[in-house]
């Protein structure tokens, strides 16, 4: 009995402790509804990144024509970056930047992870309170 207790503790510790924020997302259009793409969320010299992966055959957007720089694509495009991760748990980062591809924007970015599958994603002017949030969803990889 107490060896079964123990193996059920630690399997719903490994579980916890294995919902963070890094790996695949499916980013749903706020506007329509539908899933636009598959976004990986990774980190990099301690900071936490994000870029297109894939995208799906509801995106009506390819391309990010008011973009800075050379890279307009969007598959492939790095959308967010130099986030600090929020603690151990590595489930909230903030103090980041988030491109709109749409407007061609970058905005402060702040992630949290707030149930098991979901991701809020905030976008936002100089206050978390003057911006719009979004939720991804987890997925297990790129849609082939």
């Amino acid at each position: 009995m107490r060896y079964t207790l123990g193996l059920l503790l630690l399997l719903v510790t490994q579980s916890m402790s294995a919902q963070n924020l890094f790996g695949f997302w499916k980013n749903i259009d706020d506007e329509d509804g539908k899933a636009k793409s598959i976004i990986e969320i990774y980190e990099e010299e301690g900071r936490v990144h994000a870029k297109v992966v894939k995208l799906l055959e509801a995106a009506t957007l390819t391309h990010c024509h008011k973009c800075k720089g050379e890279n307009k694509d969007i598959e492939g495009m790095k959308i967010m970056w130099d986030l600090q991760l929020e603690n151990e748990r590595r489930e909230k980062a903030k103090s980041g930047k988030i491109l709109d591809p749409k407007k061609g924007k970058v905005y402060d970015c702040k992630i949290e992870l707030k149930k098991e599958g979901e991701l809020k994603v905030r976008g936002y002017i100089k206050s978390p309170v003057f911006g719009r949030s979004q939720t991804w969803y987890r997925t297990d990889a790129p849609v082939q």
